[in-house]
């Protein structure tokens, strides 16, 4: 007999609440919950995804190891002992460790609470992310403006009347530092009330073809909108600053000086969109209605993210969308993150580059390979690679293939043998993703409502199989044995995860959560900043000297001309998440995704046709992909979609073997970052575009 669970689907930042209906261990069915309070029955085709991930031939069960080559089954206390022993040597000899955490980890908890022991344990100073590749521009400013790396506001989209999105396309992501399941219908509701939404993107993208208005911008220039619109704004006397007066600190008297000496023809040409669109935009967000200006990937990765994010912030804050219903909120979770985790850090770090931006003490990607590629006592030996693929993630993948080739120890935390993982001497596979629960830790604090929701465990564990937690916790444990140093009492997730609840304003129990299959609904965002800020004055940071400094340089940098080039910007698909959903056929099925997009005229120049092969060439590398001529990007500009590649020697995949595809970041280049971040510039990449020459086989 079948039976039905109702669950939050993992994958992505939504949290869509899912149907699971199985048959002892088969799964019949993924289906959208219509109850569940914060999704409202929404799901998109990667939670069908969930179940390939869970029954995939290709899925690793029980520990690898690297031997003449070839990968050798082991068994767990083998794996931890060879590898806690191996790192004891290289600690001996001063050898220097490192860590490298994936996307997927901040969506399982579990891992959350463990993670820190194993890092303890192994003695790091280095850790790096997928922070540093698309996301530390957020924190940075929250932490100087607002006092806690995490305290964002977002958009409330339910309540508002314009929404102006630029370089975001929650369409097909379904959020991002913004939990908002069911987009679009979210969208069809504010237009039937008559609100508006307009896009801004290089990329007619699946949210701009919802959109009221599309504009298209130059990649990485957006710094020159968002000045051109808060310009505006001071310009035209729309300030607004009456919901949150009491609480601007005295720097916010700096911003309108700081951007009253820019020329806005020159701003115009810089970006592409005309003064009167630029005029037209902040005259609605200062309008008399709730509105809001929301920016994401394509302002954060690029030379000025840092700069990017804060002006949205400003812009808020000026047109008196910031803590307003309507406009930008902070969340009032279940679990509430703020109030129990530190408020992080923005500091510096010296590397093999020299000194860079470190956030929530991690270093930047950008450094990640040449760290390991270094001559010197420095250089890192030993690698723990927790749920991630930065081979295809981070910028000039190639040469971090050669990097990694170079370490001493390697372990991957990892399903699969994908194109970073197949590089390890170990590789520790989790079990699948219907044997182990979850919350939304990371998201109920970017979520559009306030709301909790738990998922237990549908499948029993099969014999020989870890979660996540269990495999991190038993290695540190191992470790610290194996170093003889004290050994903590491992504390499971549950423990931690109900003594957070219940230390939290909401007061819950995990056992009140679990109770309730289809989520506890907590209630509309409000206007709650002044009681969440965590600033040691309890005052918003307006204008940290920072910003003000990184404002003026870009200035100087608008009397540089642009090169006559090409530039790429990544993309993403609804049935695409990062690297990892690839194995999937049900997502695999239909055309190959992985093409590059160009305008007609620039296709036309370049004697390219459609369904004809390209060679793209960057400063590091060249790639040759199929072509699709489409007047949904704008002219100059080309576009591939992120997370394919797995084409290389040795990966385990074999549904996304057959369709690998090119990545996108064996293009982008380790030399270009947002200096105030340490963010990898992966957008606006100056790239050469040509046919590609046709190989002849030899007679």
């Amino acid at each position: 007999m079948s039976m039905i669970h109702a669950r939050t689907c993992h994958i992505c930042e939504a949290n869509c609440g899912v149907l699971v209906e199985v048959e002892g261990r088969e799964i019949i069915s993924i289906k959208g919950n219509p109850d569940h309070v914060l999704s409202r029955g929404h799901i998109c085709p990667k939670a069908t995804a969930i179940a390939d991930l869970q029954d995939d031939p290709d899925r690793l069960h029980k520990p690898v190891k690297k031997v003449d080559g070839q990968w050798q089954e082991i068994g767990w206390e083998q794996a931890f002992s060879e590898i806690a022993s191996k790192l004891a040597t290289l600690k001996g000899q001063g050898a220097k460790p490192a860590m490298y955490m994936g996307n997927p980890a901040a969506h399982d908890y579990g891992i959350a609470t463990q993670i820190s022991t194993l890092r303890k344990a192994i003695g790091l100073k280095n850790i790096y992310s997928a922070s540093t590749l698309d996301q530390i521009p957020h924190h940075v400013v929250q932490y100087h403006m607002y006092g806690h790396v995490s305290l964002a506001a977002v958009p409330d989209i339910d309540r508002s009347q314009y929404l102006l999105i630029i370089g975001g396309n929650p369409a097909a992501s379904n959020g991002s530092i913004w939990t908002v399941p069911d987009f679009k219908k979210r969208v069809k509701e504010m237009q039937a009330r008559d609100g508006k939404l307009v896009v801004v993107d290089p990329r007619r993208t699946e949210t701009a073809k919802l959109a009221d208005a599309h504009h298209f911008v130059k990649p990485g220039t957006d710094t020159a909108l968002l000045i051109g619109i808060l310009k505006s704004v001071f310009d035209a006397g729309l300030v607004d600053i009456s919901r949150v007066e009491d609480i601007l600190d005295d720097s916010w008297s700096a911003i309108e000086p700081a951007v009253a000496g820019f020329d806005m023809d020159q701003l115009s040409n810089h970006c592409g969109i005309s003064v009167a669109d630029m005029q037209e935009m902040a005259a609605q967000l200062a309008a008399d209605q709730p509105a809001a200006i929301y920016g994401r990937m394509g302002v954060s990765v690029c030379e000025f993210g840092t700069l990017n994010q804060w002006l949205i912030q400003v812009i808020n804050i000026a047109s008196g969308n910031l803590d307003r219903v309507g406009g930008t909120m902070v969340p009032e979770p279940a679990l509430d993150t703020i109030n129990l985790v530190g408020r992080g850090s923005v500091r510096t770090a010296e590397t093999v580059r020299g000194t860079m931006a470190s956030v929530m003490s991690e270093l930047p990607m950008v450094t990640f390979a040449d760290e390991m590629l270094r001559e010197d006592d420095e250089r890192i030996r030993s690698l723990f690679v927790v749920t991630g693929n930065p081979v295809l993630s981070a910028p000039d993948g190639a040469k971090l293939d050669r990097a990694l080739e170079r370490l001493d120890l390697m372990v991957s935390f990892d399903m699969y043998v994908t194109a970073t993982s197949r590089h390890a001497d170990y590789i520790l596979p989790p079990c699948g993703p219907l044997e182990k629960d979850h919350y939304p830790f990371f998201f109920g604090p970017l979520a559009i409502r306030n709301y909790a929701s738990y998922s237990p465990a549908i499948f029993e564990l099969q014999d020989g199989e870890k979660t996540d937690w269990e495999i991190i916790a038993e290695l540190a444990r191992e470790i610290l044995v194996q170093d003889g140093q004290d050994v903590p009492n491992i504390r499971e997730p549950r423990d931690v995860l109900d003594g957070m609840l219940q230390s939290s304003p909401a007061g819950l129990t995990l056992a009140e959560v679990e109770a309730a299959p289809n989520g506890i609904d907590l209630g509309p965002l409000r206007p709650c900043m002044a009681e969440r800020l965590r600033t040691e004055d309890k005052m918003i940071l307006c204008a940290h000297s920072d910003f003000l400094a990184e404002l003026q340089r870009f200035a100087a940098s608008l009397d540089n001309e642009q090169p006559d080039a090409l530039r790429l910007i990544g993309r993403r698909h609804v049935r695409q998440n990062n690297s990892w959903l690839h194995n999937s056929k049900r997502l695999l099925k239909g055309p190959d995704r992985c093409t590059l997009m160009i305008h007609p005229d620039d296709a036309a120049a370049r004697g390219l046709s459609d369904g004809g092969m390209a060679t793209v060439t960057s400063r590091v590398n060249s790639v040759d992909i199929p072509v699709e001529v489409n007047d949904d990007v704008m002219p100059g500009v080309v576009s591939i979609p992120h997370g394919f590649g797995h084409g290389r020697k040795g990966v385990g995949l074999s549904v996304a073997r057959e369709k690998p595809g090119v990545s996108i970041n064996d293009l982008t280049d380790t030399e270009r970052f947002d200096p105030l971040s340490g963010n990898a510039v992966l957008n606006a990449v100056s790239v050469t575009v040509e046919a590609a020459e046709e190989l002849v086989a030899a007679e």
